[in-house]
């Protein structure tokens, strides 16, 4: 309905233009909104107050004269004007009614829209170094950025889902050493393990497979592999230097080829296991694009070039800097060091040329909140390759922090304390820790109180609203136990005969699903979609206490069927798109 009311009022502005009430080229936003007081209306429109200034009219004139020259639509009852100029529409219950019907009517594609016309988006979510199992942080990225991508395709996007594969550089050079370090242990050498390495019990069992496939073939003895380093930190030294003498040791007794398959490995369990940690988050992706294929197929190089020949890179002690301040960052960055190695930066830079290259028409990436930083120069590095730096939007995600009740989890590996995302999932549940995660704006702090997300209560938003679909699924079972049929066609046409006012309330909140859908998708917000579940979960579970369904009058329930059938297609429809399960019985 509020698409047509748009269209009525567009109508109108052409025929005061053609009247000379207002300026044949002015232009100004339609812009329908649901009534927040029922008593003035079902919609609002500032059109008047809009049109005001351009037509050099009063809004009160300008709203007469728009509601005089409205179109006649059988779904308007009424239409009003209120304050300095609003225009109110009440619609008929009918049309109210509408709602109802399209939802039993489309099912599963109730609230998609053409909003989107196809625009090519691509959303890089996740991304986590594959050095390690998922932890609690990258869950809320993973729930953010899948909910974001179900809901923009429901709006008519089309959606490309891309994990970064960050399988180069420093860090997976030390998860390959730290293996190494590991089956060295298993092969019975004996020292101190550097204080910075990766010490979970995963990297033990890489270097046991490490150790099943070569038996003592890569070993090492202990004092060859630690001889003359520099200091480490317990020693009063450097502990990044010292890693770094470690790693190019390994590379060293290795040799490259031996050295690959360790790295191969660590890399390939870890990003196995967050494969498989994902899935059952209900998270899948369209590419894993690989880091390191940037620099083998040259495309960190091609793109540095280009930014030397429009002649934004310098050179200074020995270091080659992009200049970023020209463009907004705060500073310059370096993008490849003294000693010819390319920054992570540099990296960043290639990656996003290639994605524009690959003919998106915008990137929406999800970092951690602790990325800020990094916005700035990405965005001058492609306003330096000549491309808008609007076309990259980049959501920040905060970290959650785990609540026992008011008990504050730490954050460590310590027996019955949760740090990974498979703990959490094991802890509490998909759907709970999904729902969970996207109830708040991403850039927000977030508290996960795991109690909460395991009771069934109403305090708990997930439970609530997935005990609402269950309810209506009983009451149908109960219908087919008392040997009743439901006749659709008979309850939609008496659909008018629900005049309660709890009926009102849950039929308005159904016919509000598909503009929550296209709000929440331009607003890049899954969690107004979170709330209205949770709203009109409220209002079915309100019906449900204060209204019997199964009367004995034929026309009443089958239209009250009608009605609780809608509202469960809705909450269905929308706990798909935030990776939520809809029991049937609970």
């Amino acid at each position: 309905m509020k698409d047509q009311l748009r269209v009525l009022l567009e109508s109108a502005v052409a025929r005061l233009k053609t009247d000379g009430l207002i300026p044949p080229e002015t232009q100004v936003p339609i812009q329908v909104e649901r009534a927040r007081d029922k008593n003035h209306g079902d919609f609002a429109a500032n059109t008047a107050m809009m049109l005001a200034k351009p037509a050099r009219r009063k809004p009160r004139e300008l709203a007469e004269a728009l509601v005089a020259a409205l179109p006649e639509h059988p779904g308007v009852r009424q239409v009003d004007i209120a304050g300095p100029g609003f225009i109110n529409f009440f619609i008929t219950a009918d049309a109210a009614y509408q709602a109802v019907r399209d939802t039993l009517e489309q099912g599963e594609a109730y609230g998609r829209s053409s909003q989107g016309a196809a625009q090519r988006i691509m959303v890089e979510f996740v991304s986590a170094n594959p050095t390690g199992p998922l932890h609690v942080g990258h869950g809320r990225g993973a729930a953010f950025g899948g909910a974001l991508c179900s809901l923009l395709a429901e709006a008519g996007y089309a959606i490309h889902r891309e994990y970064y594969v960050n399988d180069a550089g420093r860090q997976m050079d030390i998860l390959a050493t730290s293996v190494w370090l590991r089956y060295l242990e298993q092969c019975g050498e004996n020292f101190r393990l550097p204080d910075n390495m990766y010490r979970g019990n995963y990297v033990r069992e890489i270097a046991q497979a490490l150790h099943d496939q070569h038996g003592g073939a890569l070993r090492h003895p202990a004092e060859t592999v630690f001889a003359d380093l520099p200091k480490d930190a317990h020693e009063g030294g450097d502990k990044e230097l010292y890693i770094d003498a470690l790693v190019e040791r390994a590379k060293a007794l290795l040799g490259a080829d031996r050295y690959r398959e360790v790295f191969d490995l660590g890399l390939n369990r870890v990003l196995d296991d967050i494969r498989d940690d994902l899935a059952g988050f209900q998270v899948e992706y369209d590419t894993w694009f690989s880091e390191r294929s940037l620099t083998e197929t040259g495309a960190v190089d091609r793109a540095l070039e280009k930014l030397d020949q429009a002649g934004y890179l310098y050179t200074r002690d020995g270091a080659t800097w992009f200049r970023s301040s020209e463009f907004g960052d705060e500073k310059d960055r370096v993008v490849r060091r003294d000693n010819g190695a390319i920054t992570y930066f540099a990296s960043d830079i290639a990656y996003h040329l290639n994605k524009l290259e690959r003919g998106f028409d915008r990137c929406i990436d999800i970092w951690g909140a602790d990325h800020h930083g990094y916005v700035p120069r990405v965005k001058a590095a492609l306003q330096a390759f000549g491309e808008d730096p609007a076309r990259l939007d980049v959501r920040l995600v905060q970290f959650a922090i785990l609540y026992r009740g008011s008990e504050r989890m730490q954050m460590s590996t310590r027996s019955g304390q949760f740090v990974t995302l498979r703990e959490l999932r094991d802890e509490v549940g998909t759907d709970a820790a999904r729902f969970f995660y996207v109830m708040r704006k991403p850039e927000q702090h977030m508290d996960f109180d795991l109690e909460l997300a395991k009771s069934q209560s109403a305090d708990n938003p997930v439970y609530y609203i997935q005990y609402a679909h269950a309810r209506i699924c009983s009451v149908l079972r109960q219908m087919e136990e008392r040997g009743l049929a439901h006749d659709s066609a008979r309850g939609l046409a008496a659909l008018t005969r629900l005049t309660e006012a709890h009926e009102q309330d849950l039929v308005t909140a159904i016919g509000q699903y598909p503009e929550v859908i296209e709000n929440a998708a331009a607003n890049r917000e899954p969690h107004q979609l979170a709330h209205y579940l949770r709203e009109l979960a409220n209002a079915v579970h309100t019906y449900y206490n204060a209204h019997q369904f199964l009367v004995d009058e034929d026309e009443v329930r089958d239209a009250r069927l009608c009605l609780v059938r809608a509202a469960r297609q809705v909450i269905r429809n929308g706990l798909r798109i935030l990776g939520v399960s809809a029991p049937e019985a609970m």
